[in-house]
């Protein structure tokens, strides 16, 4: 077994995006190559209204996949071809955009007037950049949660993970996506394919992930005196852990538990041409989406 070196950590940036929505940026419209399949996570949590209400108004989307996981409030959407739904707390949406989508998402606060969600974009490989867009919109009900022994609960949204299969499938990228909570004051180990690249992204309390270097024995003895043990405190939320290669992730969590998504994919390995929420393989792929959008030819009609 080999522990997944830290790569690096840093905290998720404010910005605005939609119609004036401010969320916090994670990562998005880097080096694709970073963290592949993955290309953007957003992380919208707002307690202030007038910063989210606006939404996401009609955009396009084609080449990737977007996870919507909705924590707090509602998220009202539609499309182009006539889809519409609202996804509660807890909730998931898993929608290929494949060859052409203009959607729409609105977010709404819960009663105290708090919105939180998340944002992922996962890539599509060239041969499924062209399929016809397909949604999966699954309830908090429908998502497994598994409960350990020392109270560490891990909600799987995707892939499989101690027992269980999580709802959503048929993704490309194969991606496995949890949401975890360690209670305070345990380590916990997780496994990850030491074939795909993963990230953590803690936004609830705080702790520590161990680094590939840390001599076993005194992992997450900081106190000792004269040893260098080499861990990546978090000593607070919207921290985004990128990993490097390894077959386990291990977490020390803080007085108060953490709470954190860790989020696994099988690499693409392509050219990224990007434009927005428009991803190819080549510039002139992005040129002719271009083209599709400006001549109304963007949307494939329905057989």
């Amino acid at each position: 077994m080999s522990i997944r070196p830290t790569l690096e950590t840093r905290l998720a940036q404010p910005t605005m995006e939609g119609a004036g929505v401010h969320l916090h940026r994670a990562f998005g419209f880097q080096d694709p190559s970073e963290l592949d399949p993955f290309l953007l996570f957003d992380d919208f949590r707002n307690d202030m209204p007038a910063h989210f209400e606006k939404g996401f108004p009609w955009h396009p989307h084609r080449g990737i996949e977007t996870i919507t996981y909705v924590l707090e409030g509602t998220v009202d959407h539609g499309d182009s071809l006539g889809n519409i739904g609202t996804l509660g707390a807890g909730d998931v949406q898993w929608m290929t955009a494949g060859s052409g989508i203009l959607h729409q998402e609105m977010p709404h606060g819960n009663i105290s007037g708090q919105m939180h969600g998340f944002q992922l974009w996962g890539n599509l490989p060239a041969a499924q950049k062209m399929t016809a867009p397909r949604y999966q919109d699954v309830t908090a009900e429908d998502i497994p949660i598994v409960i350990d022994d020392d109270g560490t609960r891990v909600k799987v949204i995707t892939g499989n993970f101690w027992g269980k299969k999580g709802p959503v499938d048929g993704i490309a990228a194969d991606p496995q996506y949890l949401d975890i909570f360690v209670p305070a004051g345990r380590k916990k180990t997780f496994k990850i394919d030491t074939s795909r690249r993963a990230f953590a992204y803690v936004f609830e309390g705080a702790g520590a992930f161990v680094d590939a270097s840390a001599p076993s024995g005194v992992l997450l003895e900081k106190e000792l005196a004269g040893q260098e043990v080499n861990i990546r405190d978090l000593s607070g939320d919207r921290t985004l852990v990128r990993f490097g290669t390894g077959d386990e992730v291990i977490v020390q969590s803080g007085p108060e538990g953490v709470r954190f998504l860790l989020i696994s994919g099988a690499p693409i390995d392509e050219p990224v041409a990007w434009h927005g929420p428009i991803v190819m393989n080549t510039k002139e792929e992005i040129r002719k989406a271009m083209l599709d959008l400006k001549n109304g030819t963007f949307i494939q009609p329905k057989h």
